[in-house]
């Protein structure tokens, strides 16, 4: 007998209260459960072992330029082939979930990450490990986004961001643990056996696609009523059974928004759609807040290895450990952030984080940033801020947009991250190369961050506790 919950016999509403608004607010009125945690503890597990894989090649550089005599041009293309592999990929991920279901698209990106990382332990040269990390990354950009939507779409409003970014603390996490083993393991047994545990998770596909059930929210949309309600009948059942109570009768979904909505907004869809009305100026917003987020996220962590070990001298185990403790106060940042994020707001947040790390970053390059433990400690408050604005963006993003493209633009925020991600990196070492000093990098990923805050509170709308049908029509 499948374990999938779609296909469990549950009493529910009939097809007729399979609307999509009807899904919506038969979600709305699910109290917190041991269902939602199952799943969020699905999905999050392979979530983690994505951001694992993503920072390895971090910890493993240092290694390959010493093993394989990388110029400054080849540890460069090593750190951002993988990030172009992940914007292509999140592009690509996107119009297929939103076409053919979340949860498949999640299931084959885990697999193919999974069997890349036990190829890449067999390359012996650049050109090879270069072509299968592009690979790779596919599959780490197009899972991310994808998942963030598939979360989105199975919470209700109220403590949405909570619920949401306690989800998403496993991506952080994952970075953060990816950097503790890396920093032990790399130095004792070399950069392949990293790659060798981070094939090992290639096996959660399996279990995502026989635990996991498809978004009734999808499903409504994509006009599959029947799946859909048979979907949604097998979670209210589990929820009722994990809180020992009925559940109370549905309300009429909110959706003031369409009654001023437009033609254009009401059948918007696909790549065009993101730029239609309202969303035209989310797209825009959201984009500029991922890119300027993790130019700086990436500007810092990417180098910092390489840093510590050409400016300070530091051994490549001290400087991989200084480089963790970035990622570990990075994750405090998320931690503050799920806390608060329903109660400040998600633009306060974006405009707090990113302003705040702009002033630590300024302030290191004001002190010289003359040692090792003085760029340690700038650098692992600054994370603090620039974490928490991230991490943020998983939640924000799929609140903008409505069920039809919200994988989609989910999508397009990760592939504007990539850039980001593929930037900073080279423009920190085209600064660095060029000033002989970290000082003017630390200056230039200040300024970034500024641009960040600024879009954020001047122009990001606010999307706190409302219901997902409510914010886009």
């Amino acid at each position: 007998m499948s374990t999938d919950i779609s296909q469990d016999a549950a009493p529910g509403p009939s097809p007729a209260g399979t609307t999509r608004t009807a899904i919506a607010a038969r979600f709305e009125r699910l109290p917190p459960s041991r269902w939602h945690v199952t799943v969020r503890l699905i999905v999050g597990v392979v979530t983690f072992f994505e951001a694992f894989d993503q920072l390895l090649i971090a910890y493993a550089l240092p290694e390959l330029r010493d093993e394989w005599h990388l110029s400054t041009g080849d540890a460069t293309a090593v750190l951002t082939v993988g990030s172009v592999g992940m914007l292509v990929g999140a592009l690509l991920s996107g119009r297929l979930a939103d076409r053919y279901g979340r949860v498949k698209v999640i299931a084959y990106c885990i697999a193919v990450s999974g069997l890349v990382s036990l190829a890449l332990t067999a390359c012996t040269s650049l050109t090879p490990f270069l072509a299968l990390r592009f690979v790779q990354g596919l599959a780490i950009g197009g899972e991310v986004p994808v998942a963030a939507a598939f979360i989105s779409e199975i919470t209700r409003s109220f403590k949405r961001g909570r619920f949401v970014l306690l989800y998403e603390l496993v991506f952080p996490a994952g970075l953060t643990v990816g950097a503790l083993v890396a920093a032990w393991v790399v130095p004792a047994a070399g950069w392949r056996t990293m790659f060798v545990v981070a094939a090992v998770p290639g096996l959660l596909a399996f279990l995502v696609q026989r635990r996991v059930p498809e978004s009734p929210r999808w499903l409504a949309d994509r006009g599959r009523l029947a799946e859909a309600e048979a979907v949604m009948a097998g979670i209210e059942a589990k929820v009722a059974a994990a809180t020992g109570r009925p559940l109370p009768a549905p309300g009429a979904a909110s959706t003031p928004e369409k009654e001023t909505a437009t033609d254009a907004e009401r059948t918007a869809t696909g790549l065009r759609g993101l730029f239609t009305g309202r969303y035209r100026r989310r797209t825009l917003v959201v984009g500029a807040i991922w890119f300027t987020g993790y130019f700086v996220n990436y500007g810092v962590t990417s180098w910092l290895p390489s840093i510590y070990k050409d400016e300070y001298g530091l051994g490549l185990s001290d400087a991989l450990l200084y480089s963790t403790v970035t990622s570990v106060a990075g994750l405090l940042g998320c931690l503050i952030v799920a806390l608060t994020v329903d109660v400040l707001g998600r633009r306060k947040i974006f405009a707090i984080c990113l302003g705040a790390s702009a002033a630590l970053l300024l302030t290191l390059a004001a002190l010289g940033a003359g040692s090792p433990v003085q760029v340690l400690i700038w650098t692992s408050l600054s994370a603090v801020g620039f974490f928490g604005s991230n991490i943020c963006l998983y939640l924000y993003t799929p609140e903008l947009y409505p069920t039809r493209m919200r994988a989609l633009g989910c999508s397009v925020g990760g592939a504007v991250n990539r850039l980001g991600v593929i930037l900073g990196p080279i423009l920190v070492g085209v600064v660095y190369a060029a000033n002989d000093s970290v000082v003017a990098v630390f200056v230039m990923l200040a300024a970034v961050a500024v641009l960040g805050a600024v879009v954020a509170g001047t122009l990001a709308e606010e999307t706190a506790n409302r219901p997902l049908e409510e914010i886009s029509p």
